[in-house]
């Protein structure tokens, strides 16, 4: 199997949940940065136009979404699993949530007025007003809107007196003795409140959701090594897709090999990506596309939270 390369950025929450699922599974990886707001020409090249951060890739196989990732790292290593035998459906409701509901208020906290002045304390004007006009853009469009701050600060103390009471009572992570996929995503949008020194202190006086993020963060990012764009697109270039699997899954929208599709996410970064219409099952679904620098790639999809049209 080819290499594990991830495209990211330092700052970005949902590369920080792929980083420590690397971590968890053990596995070596190469890390490829990215520029954290459009236009990102050479993850384009790769993806056909998916601009959420982070991306996986696997040789000519490009994974969109975290959610899609932990499952491809499942299939990878079974253990230690992210989705342990008998929970397997609670713990991908549990990550579901954290990675919608509680990822929303982490940024709705960050991006009040004391948390965006300590982010982008000392950099140009010209960076700031860039990323928030990339945001902005990165909300149109799309069913998720984002959250008023009074809001996100009203309803903080129930979810975080929620999640504390679960760890409390459960052992050290939300499921039992090891981590899950839940865990990893009900971190990172804690991790990007805890790493903005304006707005950290919402956490303060949780201490079993202090004792188990810095159990999480232990887990550590395993090893990787640098890799550049270029490489990676080259590694792209020269390989051929992973077989498809065999399934009798009969696509919900009638599509067949070959169909011309594009696919979307729902809630925001809706950007379009077209291709070919090659699989589907009940979790996942692959197009492939031609680009003129990666060559044939098969870009792959979370079912949920996305949807697949006729081009």
């Amino acid at each position: 199997m080819a290499d594990f390369i991830l495209h990211h950025y330092p700052q970005s929450p949902f590369a920080e949940k792929a980083r420590l699922m690397l971590g968890f599974k053990g596995l070596n990886w190469h890390s490829v940065m990215i520029p954290p707001v459009m236009p990102k020409p050479d993850l384009t090249a790769l993806t056909g136009g998916y601009r959420r951060t982070p991306v996986m890739q696997i040789g000519a196989d490009i994974f969109c979404d975290t959610a899609l990732m932990a499952r491809r790292l499942e299939q990878a290593k079974v253990t230690p699993a992210l989705f342990p035998e008998g929970c397997e459906a609670v713990a991908s409701e549990l990550a579901q949530f954290a990675d919608q509901v509680l990822f929303q208020h982490g940024v709705a906290l960050n991006f009040q007025p004391k948390g965006l002045a300590a982010r982008f304390a000392g950099m140009p004007e010209d960076v700031i007003k860039g990323f928030v006009a990339d945001r902005q853009q990165l909300f149109a469009g799309g069913t998720a809107s984002r959250l008023d701050t009074a809001v996100a600060l009203s309803q903080w103390p129930a979810l975080m007196g929620r999640l504390e009471t679960q760890l409390q009572r459960n052992g050290e992570f939300l499921l039992g003795g090891s981590p899950s996929v839940a865990d990893f995503a009900h971190y990172h949008p804690l991790w990007f409140v805890a790493n903005n020194q304006a707005v950290s202190a919402a956490l303060d006086g949780y201490e079993a959701i202090r004792g188990w993020m810095k159990r999480i963060g232990d887990i550590g990012h395993g090893v990787s090594t640098k890799m550049d764009a270029a490489e990676a697109i080259e590694v792209a270039r020269a390989a051929t897709p992973e077989p498809l699997r065999e399934t009798s899954f009969v696509s919900p929208g009638g599509f067949s090999k070959g169909s011309a599709v594009t696919v979307s996410a729902v809630d925001y970064g809706t950007d379009p990506v077209k291709g070919e219409w090659v699989y589907e099952d009940q979790e996942e679904i692959i197009i492939a596309r031609d680009d003129e620098r990666a060559g044939r790639v098969h870009v792959h999809f979370p079912r949920y939270g996305f949807r697949i049209d006729a081009a």
